[in-house]
């Protein structure tokens, strides 16, 4: 992988050529990228529940035996993507740390794994905005660069603001759309120009 294809920091939109259903209209968050591969998270998909209910923060804290109101913004829990659906990360601000277990993905937004953030949600420690995901998008080797050539994704690299907005926002039908907008991109265009040679 050469420097230039580095793509992490940036956001992943999804293009009309995306084959699989799973991503479409996705809008990822990714987090590493190296030789080896890519970790992202998707932030337009809210998860739902067995009967289909869009599960909160709230919800997932009751679940878990974390008791208390929490002090970010109730929003829906992201499915965060297909792989290690069972393992929660949460983006959030800086004003929050783990020393061993925060990974900074920027100067303005943090990564933090592990239950203390959980805990933390509940509690004056909780930083000031905070979004949980539950499973992640992986590539191996090569597999995202392959997606980039067959026209899979359109890469955003927005400022920092813009990229936390969206990785914040409650509207998840909308990210999609302004995703694109952070590159000049009209949706309508977009789909309008699929399928065509």
């Amino acid at each position: 992988m050469t420097e230039s294809l580095n793509l992490e920091n940036t956001l992943l939109v999804a293009t009309p050529a995306m084959g699989d259903p799973r991503f479409r209209h996705a809008v990822i968050y990714v987090c590493s990228h190296d030789a080896d591969g890519a970790m992202g998270i998707v932030l337009n998909r809210p998860k739902r529940g067995r009967t289909g209910i869009t599960i909160t923060l709230t919800d997932l804290l009751d679940s878990i035996g974390v008791k208390g109101e929490p002090r970010v913004a109730d929003t829906p829990v992201l499915a965060g993507g297909p792989v290690d659906m069972e393992r929660g990360f949460v983006l959030h601000t800086p004003d929050y740390r783990n020393t061993n277990a925060t990974q900074a993905l920027s100067d303005t937004l943090m990564m933090t794994s592990t239950r203390d953030v959980l805990d933390s949600l509940v509690t004056d420690k909780a930083p000031e905005r905070a979004v949980l995901a539950v499973g992640y998008a992986g590539w191996g080797e090569g597999q995202l660069e392959t997606e980039l050539s067959g026209n899979a994704w359109l890469v955003c690299k927005a400022e920092p603001e813009a990229i936390d907005n969206l990785v914040f926002a409650a509207d998840h039908e909308a990210k999609w759309a302004e995703a694109l907008a952070q590159i000049g991109i009209d949706p309508a265009m977009l789909s309008a120009a699929a399928g065509s040679a």
